[in-house]
Parts: structure tokens; C-alpha cells; sequence
């Protein structure tokens, strides 16, 4: 008995020794306040979080044209789904860089004829001349809307996308930001970046918005600011599409050069001879164009069609749709003792398009030879 006594005061004095030993036990309070009285306070934990990565370049620039999209109206699933996206293109810059007049050329002015060469070509005029004659009743339609010669409508087409058939490869929404981030006109392709996610809120897929390295889509070449404005219904259907439907998209050229200011009724412009007498320094132009400057600068005075006569200028062929008194300016592409021609205010319109000298011309040319004047 006694024994089992001792064993069982062993067992519960153990047990009790365990418990007051346990280092994970709790102290009593007595014992934690004397214990808190002899250490130092020790400060809070503090937890720091790992710094954020800092954007720079290409991949910042995408913060500020995502807050610009937000001002002005984009939806924000449009943007989270686009910007973060969005890749710079390296050609795109090159191509920019390379143009005549541009930074890295900005005297040069290329000959006229070889440029002719290319954009009025036997190709360009016999399948323009097809398809003008295939779509006579649907042009006449156009032209008595807009008031727009039909021709120019049908050269412009073929100048830009060799009648639908070139019309670009390029992410427009990758080649706008990447002009904008270079910052040369940043606020023109800034403009024409938002502008392409307007275009996604209407309902467009980006697969559709492809075109060149500029920024320029579907059949008429539109900038994405200019597809919001101008594209046109051709065909009735209620939809205006100008990257498959042709009639949407000559539709959709007549309404920008109706807006341009086309004058109906009025040819674009004649081929003339001038006479090596003709005094250049009378009838300069010293005025400076707000708009396009060195291409307007290439234009001499206004004068009606009569006081070109008088000064011994003699158009080469038909001067229909251009009235006596119609007010026009001459332009001698290749200088002195080659072709030059006498163009109305129609053909600004045409500049309004495309501010070249070179390319109003060849449109107005190739358009000539389309319905064989």
C-alpha cells in the first residue's frame, strides 16, 4: 500500500512539475509584469512590401494614352483589353524617318515623271476603266449625292489600294502608339490612337484594324478620326463598311472630299503648255499656306482661265468643266519647258487628302485616262 502510495504521489507531483515548466504555457500575470519590467520595449514589427517595378519608356507612355482614352469616353474594357497589349514597332519608325521632306531629308523634292510612271500606270488605268464602266449606274448615284466627279473617286481608290487589293498589314493600334511615342506629332497620332479604340466601342474587331504603317485603313485609306466622321453607307444596307464593301468605301471618299470643299461641276484641273516668255516672277505666289506650306508654296497666283490665255498658256486638250472665269493657279511639276498644268480649287480638295503636289496630280491624271478624256 505504500508503495503504491509513493508511486502515485511521484505520478502527481511529476505531472504538476511538467505543467510548471511547459515553455509554451502562458505565464500568470504576476510573472509576465515581472518579466516585461526587466526587458527593453522592443518595437512594432513592421512589414515593408517589395517596391513596385518602374515603368519607363514604351511601357509608361502606355499609362498616359490609357488616362487620355479615359477622358475622352473609351470604355474602360476597351482599354484593359488594348493597352496593356499594345507592342512598339520598329519598321513603323523607319518608314516615318525615310519620307521625302521628313528629318532625315528635308529639302528634297524627287522629280514628278518617275513618280507618274508608277501611280498612272496601264495596269492602274485599264482596271480602273473596267471596273468604272462595271459600276456606272451605282457611280452616277454617288456623284449626283455628293457632287463629287465619279472618276476621282474611282483614282483615288486605285492610287491607294490598287482598287482594294493593298491595303495594309500593319496593327493599327501598335503603329499609331509607336508614332505617338516617338513624339514627332504627337498629338496627331495620339489623337488617331483614341480614336481606333473608338472604333473598338462601336463594335469594329481589331482584326479588321489593319492598314499602313501611318495609320491609314480600309479601301479609302481613312486615319481612324476620318473613319468616325466620313464613312458612308454606299449600297444602302445601313452599315457603312469600308474595309470589304466597295461601295461603302468610294461612298465614304466622296464624303471627305465633299467636306473638303468640293465644287460641283468644276474639273480638278488641264494640262497646259507655257511659253518660255511667261514671266514666273509676275505671277509668284508670296503668300504662305497655313496648311502644308511647301506644297501650296509650288502654286502661283489665282487668274481665270482668260487671263492664262492672255499670258500665252495654252491648254493641251479639253478644257470641260473648267468655265473661263474659273479661278486657277499654275504648277510647273518638273520646272520650266515640261508640262505643267492649271488646277481649281478642286484640286486643294484632292490635297486635302493627301498633301502632296505628286499625288493630287497622278489622282487627277489617272482619273483623266479612267474615263478617257
Amino acid at each position: 500500500m505504500r508503495q503504491w502510495w509513493v508511486v502515485g504521489a511521484l505520478m502527481v507531483s511529476g505531472s504538476v512539475a511538467a505543467q510548471r515548466t511547459d515553455p509554451l504555457a502562458p505565464l500568470p500575470d504576476s510573472a509576465r509584469r515581472a518579466v516585461n519590467a526587466t526587458q527593453p520595449a522592443r518595437p512594432p514589427i513592421v512589414f515593408t512590401p517589395a517596391p513596385a517595378a518602374v515603368r519607363t519608356g514604351f511601357e509608361a507612355y502606355k499609362d498616359r494614352l490609357a488616362a487620355r482614352a479615359r477622358r475622352e469616353g473609351v470604355r474602360e474594357a476597351t482599354i484593359q483589353s488594348t493597352v496593356p497589349t499594345l507592342q512598339q514597332n520598329p519598321r513603323v519608325i523607319t518608314l516615318d524617318r525615310g519620307q521625302p521632306g521628313q528629318i532625315n531629308n528635308p529639302n528634297y523634292i524627287p522629280p514628278f515623271a518617275p513618280y507618274r510612271r508608277e501611280h498612272v500606270t496601264a495596269s492602274l488605268i485599264s482596271r480602273g476603266q473596267t471596273r468604272y464602266a462595271d459600276n456606272a449606274v451605282f457611280l452616277r448615284g454617288i456623284e449626283q449625292r455628293f457632287g463629287v466627279e465619279a472618276s476621282v473617286l474611282m483614282a483615288i481608290y486605285g492610287h491607294e489600294t490598287s482598287y482594294g487589293s493593298i491595303t495594309g498589314s500593319f496593327d493599327l493600334l501598335n503603329a499609331l502608339s509607336t508614332l505617338a511615342y516617338e513624339g514627332r506629332r504627337r498629338e496627331l497620332f495620339e489623337s488617331e490612337f483614341v480614336a481606333a479604340l473608338k472604333l473598338l466601342d462601336r463594335g469594329t474587331p481589331r482584326s479588321r484594324l489593319k492598314g499602313s504603317w501611318a495609320g491609314a485603313t480600309g479601301y479609302p485609306q481613312f486615319m481612324p478620326t476620318a473613319v468616325l466622321r466620313l464613312a458612308a453607307d454606299g449600297d444602302g444596307d445601313g452599315i457603312a463598311n469600308i474595309w470589304s464593301n466597295e461601295a461603302d468605301g468610294l461612298a465614304s471618299i466622296a464624303a471627305y472630299l465633299r467636306e473638303a470643299g468640293w465644287k460641283r461641276g468644276v474639273h480638278w484641273g488641264i494640262p497646259v503648255r507655257v511659253p518660255a516668255t511667261l514671266n514666273r516672277a509676275a505671277i509668284a505666289n508670296h503668300l504662305t499656306a497655313p496648311r502644308c506650306p511647301r506644297v501650296y508654296a509650288r502654286h502661283s497666283q489665282w487668274k481665270s482661265l482668260t487671263e492664262w490665255r492672255a499670258l500665252g498658256i495654252a491648254p493641251l486638250g479639253t478644257t470641260s468643266g473648267i468655265s473661263e472665269q474659273e479661278q486657277l493657279s499654275l504648277i510647273e511639276p518638273d520646272g520650266p519647258n515640261d508640262t505643267a498644268y492649271l488646277l481649281s480649287t478642286n484640286y486643294r480638295t484632292i490635297l486635302d487628302y493627301n498633301c502632296s503636289n505628286f499625288y493630287a496630280l497622278s489622282v487627277g491624271l489617272l482619273a483623266d485616262r479612267i474615263v478617257g478624256r
